[in-house]
């Protein structure tokens, strides 16, 4: 469903990717992890055709991003639903008018079936007769979940989630994680998420890949990751401050400091 082959992002000086290959496979559950600013975002910008490769290729579907005009690269992206990492609501708009702003956007439905769709929406994430609120009148918590509703009301079949879990407290993003594993039963949907939350990365993935030096390093289920040999993603996965990454960081910062 979604394959990124060799690929490469350069940024001025700083080569964010260095050769990402991943392969996601029609229904799975995707996660990837890595340090706060080693090029998860950048890796899901690709993916949505936001950010184009220096070097290689992305498919979604079969369809090569690259080689696809403006037009169909608008119509590749209506098969995607994203939950931003901030939710990313308009403040301006009610619940209702937030939700149902792709369906009014990008379809041809009447208002009342775009009011039929949205309380279906709200209703599976137990958000049910919040409509009319403002985002500023809903906790955070709930802002997610509006967040995600948004996200399926065009009952998309790739779901992307940036960092579903950040911001919330333990028993609220265990609710978000309880909530994408039941859309993923309940639409079928195929799902990438980036997130450094291990705790999450272990309830919804099928696999899980660490993002490193710009490069996918190890990927395999969660019990496979947990068991790992590589001693960057042991490193990471269970938090340590000693080990190779942070052997790594010193070092360069030595060679920043000399180099001054």
């Amino acid at each position: 469903m979604i394959k990124l082959i060799e690929v490469h992002k350069i940024f001025g000086s700083n080569q964010v990717l260095r050769g990402v290959n991943l392969h996601i496979h029609r229904g799975e559950s995707m996660v990837v992890i890595g340090q706060s600013g080693c090029g998860k975002s950048v890796l899901l910008k690709h993916v949505i055709g936001l950010l184009r490769p220096d070097k290689g290729q992305v498919f979604i579907d079969g369809q090569d991003l690259l080689s696809c005009s403006e037009k169909k690269l608008y119509e590749i992206r209506k098969k995607f639903g994203m939950l931003f990492q901030g939710a990313a609501l308009f403040d301006s708009m009610t619940v209702g008018g937030n939700v149902g702003f792709g369906l009014r956007e990008h379809t041809l439905f009447s208002q009342e079936e775009i009011k039929k769709r949205v309380q279906e929406k709200l209703k599976i994430l137990g958000l049910s007769g919040i409509e009319g609120l403002k985002p500023n009148e809903i906790s955070g918590g709930m802002k997610k979940r509006v967040g995600l509703a948004r996200a399926i009301a065009m009952e998309p079949e790739i779901l992307l989630y940036d960092e579903p879990t950040t911001g919330l407290d333990p028993i609220m993003a265990d609710v978000i994680n309880d909530l994408i594993v039941r859309l993923k039963g309940t639409f079928q949907v195929t799902s990438l998420t980036i997130t450094h939350d291990m705790k999450s990365a272990y309830k919804i993935a099928d696999r899980i890949a660490m993002l490193y030096d710009g490069r996918i390093i190890e990927i395999g289920t969660p019990d496979e990751i947990q068991k790992t040999k590589n001693l960057i993603v042991q490193q990471f996965i269970t938090g340590s401050a000693r080990g190779p990454i942070t052997e790594r960081e010193e070092m360069n910062g030595i060679k920043n400091e000399i180099v001054g």
